[in-house]
């Protein structure tokens, strides 16, 4: 069987295609801003639909990639709460986590031992061969809820489209 440089051609082609095709599961794992603060507009927060973790999934998605983004954001979590969690909030099967530890160590007393909790869900996480995106969701003060420490809508917008490439990354290096 004779292989022509077009076939050759068509499957370097398609090769990368394919690994886009594949499904990507990531968790985006902190508190209150990755939650969505309140989810609701009553209560200063955003709805679902709106979080950074279900409009990075539509960005992606629209981009081709059959990703899906679990939002495993809890409300006035710290690191140590993050940590305890680890393995009910980050599934077997996810590639990628997105980790937003937020300010709650230093408001509940527990500052000192913030980069330690980070340290070791990185290191657990990295045991399991899941990639970690750190992301402080640094915004401007425009993109905040009246509060000035909670995204509104265009802060989680914003927040996603940042994380767009990283995610990128990430998935070409695994």
């Amino acid at each position: 069987m004779r292989i022509t440089r077009a076939a050759v051609c068509l499957v370097a082609f398609m090769l990368p295609a394919a690994a886009q095709a594949a499904s990507v599961h990531i968790v985006a794992l902190g508190a209150s801003n990755t939650y969505g603060h309140g989810r609701g507009r009553t209560n200063g927060g955003v709805e679902p639909s709106q979080a950074f973790p279900a409009q990075l999934e539509a960005m992606l998605r629209a981009r081709g990639l059959d990703a899906h983004v679990a939002n495993a954001g809890i409300p006035g979590d710290t690191t140590g709460g993050m940590l305890q969690r680890l393995g009910s909030a980050v599934p077997n099967g996810t590639q990628i986590v997105i980790l937003q530890p937020g300010g709650n160590d230093a408001r509940r007393g527990e500052g000192a031992s913030r980069s330690g909790n980070i340290a070791a869900i990185q290191q657990q996480l990295a045991a399991r061969h899941i990639r970690v995106i750190m992301t402080g969701m640094d915004a401007p003060a425009s993109t905040r809820d009246p509060d000035g420490q909670h995204f509104n809508a265009q802060g989680h917008t914003a927040v996603a489209a940042s994380l767009v490439p990283k995610v990128m990354a990430a998935m070409r290096g695994r």
